[in-house]
């Protein structure tokens, strides 16, 4: 078990220097790429000028603690386009066009291949810093202790959110394996990440409760704030562990599916 682990982290090592080293190679898309994304990170800061100038408070929530929501989303956007959307995205023109049957031969698994391959470190640059200092700055102003305790929650809850990110937007990629084209759904799922653009508070109770238990979406960037600002309700400690848990382990049946209804490019 710890070889195997041992080597997959060696070959998701070597996938990050090749794609590091490609993106060198074209440095003027690469900061391009900056630029763009910087432009619409100034965008998502206007929602908190406007929450900042009409000292909006959100069920008990300051300006200063709305800014560590907005963080969080913003740090969780730049993660989730770094490490998963670029292979995601690329999971039914593969399927479509039969380019698995390559990757079949490879002797690592082919989910790894096909989901972690890439990694883009342009467009998330700007959204991963802009998080963390937005984060920063709220958390200072709003004088939550900066305690061993709360920086490693705030770290657990955050790798728990990237391991239920990694599995909740896979499973729609695999539907393509029995539809083919599948855009409209990607359209839906791109939609449903930004209902964690603000707060979950702004919703309606039983909405909160869809979005932590039906389909954990709000999981991703409210749990974090949450239990370092000693908000989180005790019930939720144990389904931040179970629920990443439970869709990889889903992800993972529908992955076995879906591979048996692979028939090549034909």
């Amino acid at each position: 078990m710890r070889k195997t682990i041992v080597k997959y982290l060696r070959i998701y090592g070597l996938f990050v220097k090749s794609c590091l080293m490609a993106q060198m190679e074209y440095r003027f898309n690469f900061l391009m790429g900056i630029g763009v994304e910087t432009a619409f990170l100034f965008a998502k800061m206007l929602y908190v000028i406007v929450v900042y100038q009409a000292d909006v408070h959100i069920a008990g929530l300051s300006p200063d603690s709305i800014l560590m929501f907005v963080g969080t989303y913003t740090m969780m956007t730049g993660l989730y386009m770094g490490l998963f959307a670029m292979n995601f995205y690329q999971i039914p023109e593969q399927v479509l066009q039969g380019k698995l049957d390559l990757l079949l031969t490879k002797p690592v698994s082919l989910q790894f291949m096909l989901t972690l391959r890439r990694v883009d470190f342009g467009l998330p640059l700007p959204n991963v810093i802009g998080g963390i200092a937005m984060i920063a700055i709220g958390w200072g102003r709003t004088g939550i202790p900066v305690t061993i305790g709360n920086i490693a929650g705030f770290m657990f809850f955050l790798v728990m959110a990237v391991a239920l990110t990694y599995a909740l937007f896979l499973i729609p990629q695999l539907t393509s394996f029995w539809f083919g084209q599948i855009r409209g759904l990607n359209s839906i799922a791109d939609a449903v990440w930004d209902f964690n653009n603000m707060p979950m508070a702004i919703y309606k109770r039983w909405i909160q409760q869809v979005g932590i238990f039906v389909l954990p979406i709000f999981m991703i960037t409210n749990f974090s704030p949450l239990f370092v600002m000693d908000r989180l309700e005790v019930g939720y400690f144990a389904w931040a562990i179970a629920a990443p848990l439970l869709l990889l382990a889903v992800a993972r049946l529908i992955w076995s599916a879906a591979l048996r209804n692979y028939s090549s490019a034909n």
